[in-house]
């Protein structure tokens, strides 16, 4: 029996996805923003360093090589599956792949050193030619498919042997997602936010030829590996970013204990409207106003997480605002990444501030996402806004929702809305561009 998918992730799982940060590309270099995210090439010049052989201690003598920023597997060529040195908890990981006809690979995450093989403890990202094996692109064998465990949603598309294929793998708060060709066809909530599996998890594991793997599927953390399955495969532009470690010279906006750093404009500060408890950020929305940085900014990489109370689950209205300048009022001189519930990754020009974008998505001072990404009212987002320039690229969960040009190059503050309903925030943390 195939593991089945909710009808709301059915509905929304085929989102199409503009632009990925750091989504594979012709040339096998990162650019400034990418560095500044926190992307590690793992196919450059020195990509051999980053790889060794499964249960060994250097890269394998035979069947792998790494020529031109392109990792080839031989058929029959051994040499055994090949993880990274280094281990992941939550992970962006994107890249190419092209396999020989009917070739079979894949790509293994969370994996532990320990049994014969890297999939009696990782999931799978499957990698086939599924032209060549007749296959569904439902099968949940096929191409993209966490193997066994959650097939692919509708419209997905797979490229026959010989043509590449843009892959991404992410786990971000307990959500694990597959994209394929810019297209996200797996969506699953597997761990809960104490990090214990959730029922659907545990389910789609005992259904699966993995139910007496003990520990399948549930470390917390472990290595990403490339599976050799006897056939010829090649990976390039394979690129990853730890989304728990910190962005390279990033500055802690707000250290978890305090609000030194910011100030409170038509609010309160530790006395009612915002609140610091147990490193999270606690804005009860009333009155009106914002808290913003003291320091002003011009061109960055910022990332910050919010959700809706998660006992009262009442959603409601706020926003991250940058390039704050002019006077304290409500509401300042600015541009918004919005943060009402449903519209998260729409602009609003405030104060006379201009932006352009898809004429399309443009209504008055509005510019409306591309598509939803945010996760249930209670679970946690992220925003990741990206200002460079008079260039501002609004990311929600990963996923590029608004990119508008044309705007102010000025230092500002950045600001968080309290706008009536109580939300909450953490980790907020940003990399100054140069």
């Amino acid at each position: 029996m195939k593991p089945m998918m909710s009808a709301v992730l059915a509905a929304a799982i085929c989102t199409p996805l503009k632009a990925q940060p750091g989504a594979a590309a012709a040339a096998d270099a990162l650019n400034a923003v990418e560095r500044a995210q926190g992307w590690t090439l793992l196919t450059g010049p020195d990509g051999a360093k980053h790889w060794r052989g499964y249960r060994r201690d250097a890269f394998p003598g035979s069947g792998w090589t790494l020529s031109e920023g392109v990792l080839t597997h031989a058929a029959g060529g051994g040499g055994g599956d090949i993880i990274t040195r280094e281990q992941f908890g939550d992970f962006d990981l994107t890249l190419q792949y092209r396999t020989a006809p009917r070739a079979n690979s894949g790509i293994i995450y969370r994996v532990a050193e320990r049994g014969d093989y890297t999939w009696q403890t990782g999931p799978e990202f499957q990698i086939l030619d599924d032209h060549g094996h007749n296959l569904a692109g439902d099968h949940p064998h096929s191409a993209g498919a966490m193997y066994d465990l959650f097939i692919p949603g509708e419209g997905k598309l797979s490229r026959p042997a010989g043509e590449w294929n843009d892959a991404r793998v992410v786990i971000r708060n307990g959500v694990i997602q597959h994209w394929l060709n810019g297209l996200k066809i797996v969506e699953v909530r597997a761990f809960d936010e104490g990090g214990s599996p959730t029922a659907e998890w545990a389910d789609a594991i005992k259904r699966s030829k993995f139910a007496q793997m003990q520990g399948f599927g549930v470390q917390p953390r472990g290595h990403l590996a490339l599976q050799d399955h006897g056939d010829e495969v090649a990976f390039r532009n394979v690129r990853v970013r730890d989304l728990n470690a910190p962005m390279p010279g990033e500055i802690a906006l707000f250290n978890g204990r305090n609000l030194d750093g910011w100030t409170a404009v038509g609010t309160e500060a530790d006395s009612g409207t915002w609140t610091v408890r147990e490193g999270v950020l606690h804005c009860s929305g009333d009155p009106a106003g914002y808290v913003r940085t003291t320091e002003s900014y011009t061109n960055f990489v910022l990332r910050v997480e919010w959700r809706w109370d998660p006992e009262t689950r009442q959603a409601g209205n706020s926003g991250v605002l940058v390039r704050v300048v002019g006077d304290d009022k409500v509401w300042p001189r600015s541009v918004e990444a919005q943060l009402h519930a449903g519209n998260a990754g729409d602009f609003i020009c405030i104060g006379g501030t201009e932006i352009a974008g898809d004429p399309a998505r443009t209504s008055g001072r509005r510019i409306v996402k591309s598509h939803a990404a945010e996760r249930p009212v209670g679970e946690w987002n992220e925003y990741e806004i990206i200002v460079n320039g008079g260039e501002i690229t609004l990311i929600v969960n990963g996923e590029v929702l608004n990119r508008g040009t044309g705007a102010e190059v000025v230092a500002g503050a950045i600001a968080l809305q309290s706008e009536g309903t109580p939300i909450q925030f953490r980790n907020i943390r940003l990399v100054p561009l140069e």
